[in-house]
């Protein structure tokens, strides 16, 4: 047998050389225009979208480097090379201020380092290189293909604004500025993934907002070591207090009227480049059972929906283990002839009533997860029309029993009321143990699901606030927006959970009628 012993290859001077500088984050630029472009031409070996265009400004050779496709070479041509090419008077002394003032550019950067040119270059600005001169220019030219401001798929509005955050980072800040147009709204910027450098912004609203809860959310930012950030789920798995909980500790939404609303309540909210999602903490129990829409009808219908959001959360969790456990070990509770009905219709299933459940509630989040992924044109007949035919084929079969299937079909429903979808997959997720502890002890193991759950939204936390606030602290003037919903001109107070922070957000004896004109 010949083993082939192998050897690490040597790389060359340049490529090592080019490796040890773009290691480091401070390296100033030389001064030989020719050196600087022969690092950055190691450096973007094998990239044929990078450009290097070479020309003369004056008496004194320069260089552009851009990424094609993401800089606006029209106006690159225009407003830089026409200018800089037909103009031959430059003031020698101070080179670099010449050369910038005759650019009608806004946004020109000097850039002393490798690093400020990498991350110049990588975001689309094209940087402009002199011989002689250990500074560059970062040509604020950025452009490329971005998708335009449409209404949010994921949450659709009834009656409120059908704008919904896009891909591009630029847009969505503008969107918040547009409804926030006060300069205490602020926006800071840091850097996350080593490969992709993905721009997060940490916008908050100064003087509303705990300083220590921007802190911690710095800190939390800063520590993230990762490849890459994709979506803004990377951000939210590595930034939660209890990775461990099926509950969201964040909330996610791609709406910016309800970003704007946290922002007003003193939270801070991430917006992540390349996502229409954008982050907001902390959040309670309480908050993603709230639909922006609750505060856009009168406080009676905000009332009903979200009463009704909180009874159906009961009958999603719970329905399926309490009829389990009632047909299994608590037959004297049902009517008779319920009972004798349910009896009819279970003489020829086989299984128990634990497995019919599980295998239902199975083939239910099959054909939901089959809908969603299929095309929408096909997706909404293939679930519904699915869930009929695969329903009344089991009843026919004698596989399962005609109480089953309307059990399973009435908790599918209850499960629509959620507003939010990460806390629908959290009550999908938790209903099969519950079952199996219904189908083991009967109703006393749903009553053990019970406490084991409150227990756990006890002791979970949102950036260090309890999950369950403010019903676990009993404030008064916090509960009027939690169950129910009190009428606007009486929520005087900013729900903070942070500290004291500008504790009134609107005047008293606003309620409508107080203060009539008298004839």
């Amino acid at each position: 047998m010949i083993r082939i012993r192998r050897r690490p290859l040597k790389k060359n001077a340049t490529e090592s050389k080019a490796q040890q500088k773009s290691s480091s984050k401070d390296i100033p630029l030389s001064k030989s225009l020719e050196e600087n472009i022969q690092y950055f031409s190691s450096l973007y070996q094998d990239s044929t979208d990078v450009m290097f265009h070479s020309f003369i400004v004056g008496e004194k050779d320069a260089t552009i480097v851009y990424i094609e496709g993401l800089s606006d070479t029209q106006k690159l041509d225009e407003q830089v090379l026409e200018i800089l090419m037909d103009e031959n008077e430059f003031d020698n002394a101070d080179f670099l201020s010449s050369v910038k003032n005759r650019l009608p550019i806004s946004n020109i950067k000097k850039i002393p380092t490798y690093s400020a040119c990498i991350n110049a270059i990588s975001n689309g600005n094209p940087v402009l290189f002199f011989d002689g001169f250990e500074e560059a220019f970062s040509l604020g030219l950025v452009k490329f293909e971005k998708r335009s401001i449409e209404e949010p798929a994921a949450e659709t509005s009834i009656r409120g604004p059908r704008e919904g955050f896009t891909e591009s980072l630029s847009v969505n800040t503008s969107l918040l500025r547009r409804i926030i147009k006060d300069p205490a709204l602020k926006m800071k910027s840091v850097q996350v993934g080593k490969y992709t450098k993905t721009k997060v912004i940490v916008s908050y609203i100064e003087g509303l907002v705990d300083p220590t809860l921007i802190k911690e959310i710095e800190n939390r930012l800063n520590r993230i070591k990762i490849d890459g950030v994709l979506e803004s789920g990377y951000i939210e798995q590595f930034i939660e207090d209890d990775p461990y909980s099926p509950f969201p500790q964040v909330l996610y939404t791609e709406r910016p009227d309800v970003v704007c609303a946290n922002l007003l309540e003193g939270r801070a909210v991430l917006l992540i480049e390349g996502t229409p999602f954008s982050l907001i903490a902390p959040v309670s129990f309480f908050s993603l059972f709230q639909s922006q829409e609750d505060y856009y009808e009168r406080f009676w219908i905000g009332t009903f929906i979200r009463s009704l959001r909180f009874l159906f959360l009961a009958v999603a969790l719970f329905l399926p283990s309490v009829y389990v456990a009632i047909t299994t070990f608590h037959q004297e509770m049902v009517p008779t002839d319920l009972l004798l009905s349910i009896a009819s219709s279970r003489e020829t299933v086989p299984f128990p009533a634990i497995v019919e459940a599980i295998m239902m509630e199975i083939a239910f989040e099959a054909l939901r997860e089959a809908g969603i992924r299929l095309p929408k044109q096909v997706g909404s007949a293939v679930s519904i029309v699915g869930a009929l035919v695969i329903g009344q084929a089991a009843v026919q079969a004698g596989i399962v029993s005609a109480p089953m299937i309307i059990v399973v079909s009435i908790t599918g429903i209850a499960s629509f009321m959620v507003p939010r979808y990460s806390v629908g997959l959290s009550i999908r997720l938790l209903r099969f143990p519950i079952i199996i502890l219904a189908g083991a002890l009967g109703l006393i193991g749903v009553m053990l699901a019970l406490i084991m759950l409150i227990i756990h939204l006890s002791t979970l936390r949102s950036f260090g606030i309890p999950y369950l606030s403010p019903v676990n602290t009993l404030q008064k003037h916090f509960m009027q927006d939690t169950l129910i919903r009190s009428p606007l001109w009486k929520m005087n107070s900013r729900p903070h959970f942070t500290g004291d922070f500008n504790e009134t957000r609107q005047g008293t004896n606003l309620k409508p009628g107080t203060n009539k004109s008298k004839d």
